[in-house]
């Protein structure tokens, strides 16, 4: 092979090599020199721009740029713009504006903004969005990347200082703005995701997966990959020690399949060499030989008589409940008008950014007869539950877990995914190992939000009152279960929205097929039945002839009504959500008027969500501890993948114990120094880790007020502990009845009101989002800039979902395929907060992060109808359907 002599100045330093002129210089600044500032997810295609650097002073995909196509040429990587401890102004700038969440895309986007501002200082939306066109984001949803590009202009020409924006350490740490603890670090490109971390001598894995449904695995021959070169030996089901199976709730995943494989992206055999090269070229030589078997496609088709059982103790259908309110079928019976509709959602990919990356490595044991630990580094939001799964499915007790920065997750990582086939290779071959699969790879294995299919009627009286609700739905859970009927359960407990509605008839079945496994994703249960709930109330406000604003303000829940599940509610500030909205809506209402005839077509639509926090019988822990010098630690496992949970900690903490924010020093990610928390998802950690911190903090206050202690020398001094473990458990708890699906639900709800402004073009069925208007009530907030990050990231995710994103078993390969939600597509967005305490809250306060995917979908596809006419009830609402039910219409 051709070597080239190339010389390139990077980061101000010249650099030379003799390589491969092919070479990819991302590969020479992440692999030779350790700048991983730059980022990998697209599988080099150019997709993401996670990876871009600047080339003689132009933005660039350093994946796509060939080393020997850059002799002598000028290189700025994130690293070489500013430090932590010297940033740049861009870096500062992004910090302050809130445009940094999970960080991943966020070096990225940093040296674009460069490039854009040292040719144009004072760009306007338009240049910075042809400038970001190639940059990915899943967090924010971009309005805070456009206004941190604004602020850095300002900052370099001079019209404002990075002093004079940020928050002063004696400002109020409830309610301010102050930066994310780990925001400069992401800036700057020093926090570590999986990926990043060095590890020597570690083998890389190639897995072999599934390419087909369903199928028996009839035989394996890997011995013409044995003798490749660098190959370290190729690992299967049958060197698995322990039971090969990952439990969340039912042991039914394998780590490796031994027999079958049930959907595509299943695990057979993992390759092990000293180069991701050489085990990517084993493993094509590895052969498996497949029967195929029926394909339970659908969940019809797998609760069909005489289909398949896919697993052998579990019926294809594996869980139903009824949710039973009154007498619905009566009181439809004597309605004054009823609805009648189908709804139905699709699989989707939560689509973080970072693939799924895992790295395990052997510590030694402090002492000879001490047997070596096992240290798994990934991106789990619930650390010791996936250590317990992993400690069983491996065989292998000592261990421990360290989650990494992740890279956005929106519920994947609710399971685990890559861990387990690392784990697993570190035992089997007694080595370190990295695991980084592509980007298709990553989609393939990792879990689904789950596709729905609902009947449902709605019935109103003669005076717009709702009479009654039915919801018989059908959840894909796919192949496997993770945790199939909990998401179920959470769309039963949210099943009647933010309504009074007497009598509700529901029945909830999960089933197995052989598509991908369904699991946690942004919201979780809630976003499908929401959808329905709200067409359904635009339908029958249609029918009724009444406004839908004023429809749904009038069918609002008050406190002393009940919930379908029969709980009966304390507070609801939902009215006071609705009349904050209501200038907005009646301002969209008017322009669109004008837009109601002719090609292009504008529409408003209107959706709403009580979104449920802290369930039934759910517990946290958090433990605070007073060192010697006074600084207040924290260990908690609340992983961060972007929501802000770092600056949710740290500022309830100043805020209670009167301190400033450097007082304050967290330990969140690994399972040997914190407490097992719960999961971060289900927006719980404001709530549920909060309110443990909250009670932990109460008892530390209390022995410091007694011993007159401001340090933890002077509290032992007094006989008096350092460090105290703080609870909080929900009071309510227990199970739906089986037979009614009445019971106990959420203590707390967020609640929330959305406008979607959109204009179709009636000729090729585009739709596109003009403007989003939601109105909150979160409770009382505790950083408003991590609060509307959430809400503009929500809504540009549940506008994908309305529109784009549809997860397609063989087809879904990368972003393109995805249809990966870009700066081209972003639109206006308004934010209106109203605060009601919480009262059992910590300081009043509750989560946010998933309400917005609730009402964004059906407010989309209200307006879609307001515009044209038609429904949509099928997501994604693509082109092709809009034209299609535009053309069934008129013929």
């Amino acid at each position: 092979m051709q070597k080239k002599r190339v010389r390139i100045r990077i980061n101000g330093q010249w650099r030379e090599w003799i390589i491969d002129p092919k070479t990819a210089l991302l590969d020479l600044l992440r692999n030779d020199l350790r700048l991983t500032g730059a980022k990998q997810s697209c599988d080099r295609k150019g997709q993401c721009g996670a990876c871009t650097v600047v080339v003689n002073k132009k933005a660039v995909r350093s994946c796509l740029t060939r080393a020997g196509d850059i002799d002598g040429a000028d290189v700025i990587t994130v690293e070489g713009l500013g430090t932590p401890d010297n940033p740049h102004l861009i870096q500062e700038a992004f910090v302050l504006a809130g445009a940094i969440q999970c960080g991943f895309c966020t070096p990225g986007m940093i040296m674009t903004a460069k490039a854009l501002l040292d040719e144009n200082p004072d760009p306007d939306d338009a240049a910075i969005t042809q400038a970001f066109r190639r940059n990915l984001c899943r967090c924010t949803g971009y309005t805070k990347i456009i206004e941190a590009v604004r602020l850095a202009g300002r900052f370099l020409r001079g019209e404002a200082k990075p002093e004079e924006m940020r928050p002063l350490s004696t400002d109020p740490a409830m309610g301010t703005a102050h930066p994310r603890p780990s925001a400069l670090a992401k800036a700057c490109g020093t926090a570590y995701f999986s990926a990043d971390y060095p590890v020597q001598d570690a083998l890389e894995l190639a897995v072999w997966r599934s390419q087909v449904p369903h199928a028996r695995i009839v035989s394996i021959d890997a011995s013409a990959a044995l003798g490749l070169p660098g190959v370290a030996g190729v690992m299967t089901a049958d060197d698995i020690k322990g039971t090969n199976r990952l439990k969340i709730l039912v042991a039914d995943r394998p780590v490796l399949c031994q027999d079958e494989v049930r959907y595509i992206g299943d695990p057979v055999l993992a390759v092990a060499a000293d180069t991701k090269a050489h085990a990517e070229a084993a493993l094509a030589a590895v052969k498996v030989e497949l029967a195929p078997l029926s394909v339970l496609d659908s969940p019809a088709t797998a609760m069909a008589e005489g289909a398949v059982q896919l697993h052998p103790d579990m019926p294809n259908l594996c869980w139903q409940q009824p949710q039973i309110k009154g007498d619905a079928e009566d009181a439809l019976d004597h309605s004054a008008a009823v609805i009648e509709a189908r709804f139905k959602t699709q699989f989707n990919h939560q689509a973080p950014l970072e693939p799924e990356v895992t790295v395990a490595y052997w510590e030694a044991g402090e002492d000879a007869e001490e047997e070596d630990k096992l240290v798994i580094i990934g991106r789990s939001i619930n650390i010791h539950l996936h250590l317990s799964m992993l400690q069983a499915a491996l065989g292998y007790e000592n261990m421990k877990y360290i989650e990494a920065y992740s890279g956005g997750q929106f519920g994947i990582k609710i399971d685990v995914i890559s861990e387990g086939i690392a784990g697993a290779a570190a035992i089997h071959f007694k080595q370190a190992v990295r695991y980084v699969p592509s980007i298709t790879e990553s989609m393939q294995m990792a879990s689904k939000r789950h596709a729905f299919e609902m009947d449902v009627k709605l019935g109103a009286d003669q005076d717009g009152m709702l009479t009654a609700y039915c919801n018989d739905f059908v959840m894909d859970n796919g192949a496997y279960y993770s945790i199939g009927h909990v998401v179920c359960h959470r769309a039963l407990l949210m099943l009647s929205g933010s309504y009074n509605i007497p009598h509700v008839h529901a029945h909830a079945k999960v089933v197995y097929t052989n598509n991908p496994w369904g699991s946690a994703a942004r919201g979780a249960g809630p976003p499908q039945v929401t959808f329905a709930l709200e067409c359904a109330m635009q339908m029958l406000a249609d029918q009724l002839g009444m406004d839908a604003f004023a429809f749904r303000l009038k069918n609002s829940l008050q406190p002393g009504q009940s919930k379908s599940t029969g709980r009966v509610v304390d507070l609801w500030p939902f009215p006071e959500v609705m009349e904050a909205v209501r200038p907005a809506y009646e301002k969209a209402v008017q322009a669109a008027a004008a837009y109601k005839t002719g090609k292009i077509r504008r529409g408003v639509g209107i959706a709403t969500a009580a979104f449920g926090i802290g369930g039934p019988g759910d517990a946290s822990v958090a433990s605070v501890e007073l060192s010697d010098d006074g600084i207040i630690h924290i260990y908690a496992a609340a992983a961060d993948p972007g929501e802000g949970n770092d600056s949710m900690l740290t500022q309830l903490t100043a805020a209670y114990m009167n301190v400033p924010l450097d007082k304050i020093c967290l330990h969140t990610r690994d399972t040997d120094d914190t407490a097992a928390s719960g999961p971060a998802a289900g927006s719980r950690i404001t709530y549920m880790i909060g309110g443990a911190l909250m009670d932990g903090l109460a008892q530390l206050k209390a022995a410091m007020e007694e011993a007159g202690a401001t340090n933890g020398l002077e509290l032992e001094a007094a006989g008096q502990p350092r460090r105290f473990l703080g609870r909080k458990k929900n009071e309510d708890a227990g199970p739906l009845d089986e037979k009614t699906g009445q019971g106990p639900s959420f203590e707390s709800q967020v609640h929330c009101v959305q406008i979607a402004e959109v204009e179709v073009d009636t000729e090729t069925g585009k739709t596109r989002v003009l403007k989003m208007t939601t109105s909150v009530d979160a409770g009382k907030v505790i950083n408003p800039q991590n609060l509307t990050g959430q809400l503009e990231g929500g809504m540009d995710m549940g506008v994908g979902y309305a529109l784009r994103e549809e997860y397609i078993a063989g087809k879904t390969k990368d972003w393109l395929s995805f249809k990966f939600p870009t700066i081209k597509e972003n639109f206006e967005k308004e934010i209106i907060v109203h605060e009601t305490p919480r009262p059992k809250g910590p300081l009043g306060a509750t989560g946010i992060g998933e309400m917005c995917m609730l009402p964004t979908a059906p407010a989309v596809i209200n307006a879609i109808k307001d515009a044209t006419g038609v429904w949509v009830t099928h997501l994604p609402a693509t082109p092709d359907k809009i034209k299609a039910a535009l053309a069934a219409r008129n013929n």
